[in-house]
């Protein structure tokens, strides 16, 4: 008999996978230990779990697999062929749609004006405090995407308006936010997007306590500090526009002991998703106020999952003893905030568990 972890492992479906699939009725395990509830499987049924594994991956509906698998063994593969042949050209049907939505997008952005270049032809020239502009990029260098697909996402968006500057990135994944008050702007709003090397660079330079020098040219910025000097090529692309994604009030705010709480997600539970997959952390808010790491993925609206990884870096940009955790629905993201400064902080897109 296989244990339902080696039944995953083997088969490419996740033990959460397994457990949906058994009350669905498509693959029930051939014991259940009636104390501790335990799936055991007959070594037969791997080759159906992997064929299971294959037709969830096409996206096949649940009610054609039951079928699929139902006939598999069978004598008579018509069925099968037949079910096979109606899923692919539902498949193709879909490319062809998709191919035509986005031909009509890329019309639309084709003749759209673009509104954000007069953002990036402005001159600026602005004071900022050293230690402000520093704490900001240090909240937010962690987010910054590394993916050469998408080189819009690939530097610290400095966005100028009013007497503030935000400084945003985001990788898909996860967004970070944080901002600094400055000095001799008229107020118009000007945006940039900051090459991460020039980003660092910049950082280097603020080692001071005083005001440090920001101007933009164009496509040119240029930081200056102390008689030395960081400058460079703005990028050539739009960044999201990220106040679209800024977090709403969430009902449960977590104020978490950072230190404990890194050693519980270092030490505790995770969850993987196969080899090579990030490790993933449950996330569970209990009714004193708490957030514990949990190993089940049975359906509740108190859990979350997450990137360990990425939760363990948006700690420690947090730079506090204290956090405040606003989680959320599974679906929802999760915020980070500093308990004293929430116009700083991260957010995290939650993984969706495998049912």
């Amino acid at each position: 008999m296989r244990s339902i972890g080696e039944m995953a492992r083997d088969s490419g479906l996740g033990v959460s996978a397994l457990r949906f699939y058994d009350r669905a009725g498509v693959l029930v395990p051939a014991w259940v230990d009636p104390v501790s509830g335990y799936r055991w499987y007959e070594p037969e049924q791997l080759q159906e779990a992997r064929l299971l594994a294959r037709l969830r991956r096409s996206g096949m509906p649940l009610a054609d697999i039951r079928l699929v698998l139902a006939s598999w063994s069978g004598a008579d593969t018509d069925l099968v062929r037949k079910l096979l042949k109606a899923h692919l050209r539902r498949l193709e049907q879909g490319l062809s749609e998709a191919r035509s939505e986005f031909s009509a997008l890329r019309a639309l952005l084709d003749h759209r004006e673009n509104v954000m270049a007069s953002l990036r032809i402005a001159t600026v020239r602005l004071s900022i405090a050293a230690p402000e502009l520093a704490a900001a990029l240090d909240t937010v260098r962690f987010a910054a995407s590394t993916d050469p697909e998408l080189p819009m996402l690939g530097g610290v968006l400095f966005d100028i308006e009013g007497e503030s500057l935000h400084v945003v990135t985001t990788d898909r994944y996860r967004m970070a936010v944080a901002q600094a008050g400055i000095a001799g702007h008229d107020g118009s709003r000007v945006q940039v997007i900051v090459p991460t090397p020039l980003a660092d660079a910049m950082r280097a330079l603020l080692d001071g306590e005083g005001p440090v020098r920001l101007s933009v040219d164009g496509d040119r910025v240029a930081l200056e500090a102390g008689g030395r000097q960081a400058a460079g090529q703005c990028l050539d692309h739009d960044f999201p526009d990220y106040r679209r994604l800024l977090p709403q009030a969430v009902g449960r705010r977590i104020v978490v002991e950072v230190a404990a709480f890194r050693k519980a997600l270092e030490t505790g539970p995770v969850r993987s998703r196969g080899a090579g997959a990030h490790e993933l952390s449950v996330l569970r808010v209990e009714e004193g106020g708490t957030v514990t790491l949990r190993t089940e993925g049975a359906e509740d609206p108190n859990r979350v999952a997450v990137n360990r990884k990425f939760l363990l870096d948006a700690l420690t940009a947090g730079a506090r003893d204290r956090l405040i955790l606003e989680i959320g629905t599974p679906t929802a993201p999760i915020t980070i905030r500093r308990p004293d400064d929430e116009g700083a902080f991260s957010i995290l897109m939650p993984v969706r568990l495998e049912d």
